[in-house]
Order: C-alpha cells, then structure tokens, then sequence
C-alpha cells in the first residue's frame, strides 16, 4: 500500500508577498535606485540642461504623493489584478517611450505617465494588499516585502555595467519590457480580502462561529479616512516619517558632499556603497523581531539610528572646523547606522499605520503617508541645494537635518494607541 506525503500547505499570502517583492526589487533596481545612471547618460546624450532635466524627476514625486491617497479608493472600487495590470501596463509603456525620445517635452510626458503607472502598479498596491493578508504577521510580511526594494541598491552596477555595454537606450527600453514580463503575472497573483476566498488573514481558522464572525468583521474594523485625517497620532505618525524620508534622500548629494568633505571619489563610493548592506540587514531584521515587541519602540530605536547616522555625516563635514571631531568616527557611524537606521523603519511605520487605524481603509492611510514623504523628500534636495548656494559648503544642512530627526523620535514617542 502506498503512503500518501502530504504536501506543506502553504498560506496563499505568502505566495503574495513573494511575487511583489520581486516586482518591487526590480522597480527600485531600475528606478527608485537605478535610474542615477539612465539619467547621467540622458543628460551626455541630449546635452539638457540639468535643472531642466532634474525637474522632470522631482515632478516625478510630487505627482506621486499627489496620487498616492486615491489608489487605495480605487483599488475598492476595481480590484487589485486589474489596478496593477493597468498601472504594470503604463510603466512599461513610458520606459519604452522613453527608450526612443528625441526632445525634452517627450521625457516629461514619459515621466508623468511612468508616475501615474508605477503609483498603480507597484508599492502602494502591494502594501494594501499585503496588509489585508496578514493582521499576526503583518510586520513580518511587510518586512519582507520591503526587502525586495532595498535589494534594488545593490544592483546598479549592473545596470551601469549594461549601458556601458548595450547603450541607455536598448537598456532602458529592457528595463519596459521586464516590467510586463515579471508584472502581469504578479497581477493575476494578487487577491482583495481573503475572506473573499474562504481564508482568514494569516491563514488561521476560525475555532467557532462567534470567532469568524469577528475575523470576517474585521475587514471593516478601523478608521475611515476623515477620522484619521482629525487624528493626532496620524499625523505625528506621518510628519516623523516624512523627517525620515527627508533625511534619506540626502543620499542624492552623499558622493558630491564626501569629496567635498575631503573623501576620494572611490572611497566616498565604497561607504556609500556599504551603508546598502546596511538598509538591507534592517529590512530583514525587523522582519524577524517586530511582530513580537512593542512596535512603536522598534521605530523609536530605528529612528534614533538613522540619527546617528546623518549625525556621522555631519561629523565628516566638521572635521576640518573642529579638530576634536574624527573623521573616522562620522564615517563608521555612516557605513553602521544611516542605511541600518532607515531601512528598519520602513516596515514599521508601514505597519505601524495599519496598527493604529485597521484594515477598513490601509490603503488610502498609506496612501496619504507616502504623500507627506514625498512632500518631505522634495523639500530635502531643494534644502541642500539652497544652503550649498548660500554657505558655499554642504555641511550646514546635515546640521539641519540631524536636528530635524532628533526632532522626530519624541514625535514617535508621543504615539498611542487609538481608543
């Protein structure tokens, strides 16, 4: 008689989890973090102005955040497969496009329809409905969610070794292809509430009815969008992420500042290069630690690193005003604690939101949080800019944006749980 091997079941949202954290690798290797290079070859080709060209990509993300707080609306009214299959479908469309301009009005269109696809098809689709998945593992299933992104800062150098070999232009029009090939099917992958289809968030089952009626309910738990709007624990949630994300796009201007600070271009390049690993590490980290202690202290303890690591930028930068102050010192806490600091703290605040405000409307509440970083993280290059044009030297606003992220952790502190 034949034994019969049961197979593991695996929980469906896992199954989710894993395909849009390959999605969303491969949107920050070719954009969020890749696109450096695309741009530098866009600028040798065409010979456009860099304010010009740059704006482009700083309209980019406040179209972003402006549209960020409607996909959770739509995603209710249509359905995630058909949300990210439009959204994959315009992104592809714009890097393809982008792949054969000529003239400058052509890059701006290519970039607000790539803002308009990549707002639909990627990130905050994904967190909605990995969200809905898991309420015991959520922490854990965003983290690795989010790992995928931060995985995407080690593969530049592919990407740069690809234009050298290929051209920007067969690269990029690749890089439209790729987001078809591994989004469409990722589109078919995903589901809306799991209750829909005969399971529970986390894939436990109800022990008696009064039980699946609470985890049925439970898809209409939370705040709706005004309540949150009028709530103060949302907004200091969201301010303190935004100083987070403020601080995090310095990295636009670490390799200009460190050679000013005195730092080779290869050495500047390494450590930055090394605080990736960093990111990485507390992306998965948290994955494994923050669904069993206190969430608010994991941010407050992710947040006062991220403190010490723009703190090490600044000690780089006082080095030759303030003899006592080592250099090695601003670079160790660097390379440890900048990218450390901030990729932990994406996956909390991301689920610290569904924590505080429920399943009933994630979307929308990590909507509008994406909408305030981005506000923040256009603000940050423009205050850089401005105190380099004004200072002569870059290091005045690292000052700022240390006081600025000391200012953040009383904020996350201050937070309570929502009667």
């Amino acid at each position: 008689m034949r034994s019969s091997i049961r197979k593991p079941n695996i929980f469906y949202g896992w199954w989710i989890v894993l395909s849009a954290g390959i999605v969303q690798w491969y949107s920050s290797a070719v954009f969020w973090r890749g696109f450096p290079p695309f741009f530098d070859a866009i600028l040798s080709t065409f010979g456009w102005s860099t304010a010009a060209t740059g704006a482009a990509v700083s309209i980019q993300r406040s179209e972003s955040g402006l549209i960020s707080p409607f996909v959770g609306t739509v995603i209710k009214r249509f359905g995630p497969k058909k949300v990210m299959a439009f959204g994959i479908f315009l992104t592809g469309g714009s890097f393809i496009w982008m792949s054969r301009m000529q003239e400058l009005w052509e890059f701006y269109c290519a970039i607000t329809i790539l803002t308009l696809g990549m707002s639909f098809g990627t990130f905050i689709i994904f967190l909605a409905v990995v969200g809905n998945w898991f309420h015991k593992n959520r922490g854990k299933a965003i983290s690795m969610l989010m790992a995928g992104a931060g995985l995407g800062g080690i593969t530049i150098p592919l990407i740069v070794l690809g234009i050298e070999e290929f051209g920007w232009r067969n690269m990029i029009f690749s890089v439209g292809l790729g987001f078809w090939i591994l989004g469409f099917p990722t589109s078919l992958v995903l589901r809306g509430d799991p209750e829909d289809y005969g399971q529970y968030p986390d894939g436990e089952k109800p022990t008696s009815d009064s039980d699946s009626k609470e985890q049925v309910d439970s898809r209409n738990t939370g705040f709706s969008v005004g309540q949150a709007l009028r709530n103060g624990n949302f907004w200091k949630l969201a301010l303190a992420a935004g100083i987070s994300q403020s601080v995090f796009t310095s990295n636009l201007f670490h390799l200009t500042s460190f050679k000013e600070f005195g730092l080779t271009t290869t050495f500047a390049a390494t450590i930055i290069g090394l605080s990736w690993w960093g990111d990485i590490s507390g992306r998965i980290i948290v994955g494994f630690i923050t669904d069993r202690f206190d969430r608010k202290k994991l941010l407050t303890i992710s947040f006062s690193l991220l403190t010490l690591g723009i703190l090490g930028v600044s000690i780089i930068g006082s080095q030759n005003e303030y003899e006592y102050l080592d250099k090695n010192l601003g670079i160790i806490l660097f390379i440890i604690f900048f990218g450390l600091g901030f990729g932990s703290s994406v996956p909390l605040r991301l689920t610290l939101a569904a924590d505080y405000f429920g399943r009933k409307n994630y979307g929308s509440m990590v909507g509008i949080l994406n909408t305030v970083g981005a506000v923040f993280g256009t603000l940050s290059p423009l205050l850089i800019g401005l105190t380099k044009d004004f200072t002569g030297e870059y290091k005045y606003a690292y000052y700022i944006l240390t006081a600025m992220m000391i200012f953040s952790i009383p904020l996350v502190i201050s937070l309570k749980k929502n009667n």
